[in-house]
């Protein structure tokens, strides 16, 4: 969906970004720090890929649609993802929960243990605190001394194909169909309420794609348009689609803007074999959709403009 607020989101991280660069300088060589899915640092002689994100009740999530420990499972899908975006594998979580004493803490540590079995990243520590609403804050880290290194945002190149990892849009149609299907005689479709209650990451893709060659890489978290356009922008490319792979039951405005999906998009090489890593590895095969170009305003999905379609938080 468009934000009206014109994405004062983003313009808060940039200018927070350059707040801190003015009290620590830039990142030392080999780091990455705000602006990417999850920052990769070094810590003594390691490597270390880490994100944070929080999920907030009524804004995140819908309680009234999906249950407590929905909220669970997704508040450790979403940041096992970020590190899945950069081609690397999510080890220990740390979790921090706030809310009313009503939270059922139970209920949201059913899901967040379902999870962190599902995905390998055990949960080793966090915090507990009151709060008006129900916050879930998780941090993730994963070992980034790997070959290829990292993948970021912006290595894309002119030339560079574009790739998606599954279909899109199923998220959105689920969320719409437990919104149309509350209290009705027809229960929504349980593959399409699954895709946006309990994502399921991308994390043997991510490996997949970087091992293969990945110049730049995202999660499609906020909508596959605003997702790609990060990438656009961080690599000073445009791109030219030919087409937009479409859940089943899902509609063209869900793939394109709905969001909540965690399919990877990235860009490589016209020459990797991208298809025989996904296909060495049992993967479900990748997409392939269009293809990078020089002129950064450049952006079309079948010869008509892209847009910007997705969600941006109004903050800043």
């Amino acid at each position: 969906m468009e934000d009206p607020s014109g994405g004062r989101e983003f313009a808060a991280i940039d200018r927070i970004a350059a707040r801190l660069a003015v009290a620590t300088g830039p990142p030392p060589s080999g780091e990455v720090w705000i602006g990417d899915d999850a920052a990769v640092v070094r810590v003594g002689g390691g490597v270390l890929v880490i994100a944070a994100d929080a999920l907030v009740d009524g804004v995140h999530a819908d309680l009234a649609l999906t249950s407590v420990a929905d909220l669970g499972w997704k508040a450790l899908a979403v940041n096992v993802s970020d590190l899945a975006a950069m081609g690397c594998v999510a080890s220990r979580a740390l979790v921090t929960v706030s809310g009313p004493p009503t939270t059922d803490l139970d209920g949201l540590y059913d899901g967040l243990a379902a999870a962190s079995a599902a995905f390998g990243c055990p949960i080793v520590g966090g915090d507990l605190t009151g709060a008006p609403r129900l916050v879930v804050s998780v941090t993730v880290v994963g070992d980034g001394a790997v070959v290829p290194p990292p993948v970021t945002r912006g290595g894309a190149r002119a030339g560079d194909e574009v790739w998606v990892s599954g279909p899109l849009g199923a998220a959105a149609a689920g969320l719409r169909a437990l919104r149309a299907g509350a209290g009705g005689p027809t229960p929504p479709d349980a593959r399409l309420v699954g895709a946006y209650a309990r994502p399921e990451p991308r994390v043997a893709e991510g490996v997949a794609a970087r091992e293969s060659g990945a110049t730049a890489m995202i999660d499609v978290s906020d909508g596959f348009a605003l997702d790609l356009g990060h990438v656009l922008g961080a690599s000073g490319v445009g791109v030219e689609l030919d087409h937009l792979p479409v859940a089943a039951g899902a509609r063209p405005g869900d793939a394109l803007g709905g969001g909540d999906d965690y399919e990877l998009v990235w860009c490589c090489p016209p020459d990797t074999a991208v298809e025989d890593g996904f296909r060495a590895r049992g993967l479900r095969p990748p997409v392939r959709i269009g293809r990078c170009v020089a002129d950064p305003g450049q952006r079309v999905l079948a010869g008509a403009p892209l847009g910007a379609a997705g969600w941006r938080h109004d903050i800043g």
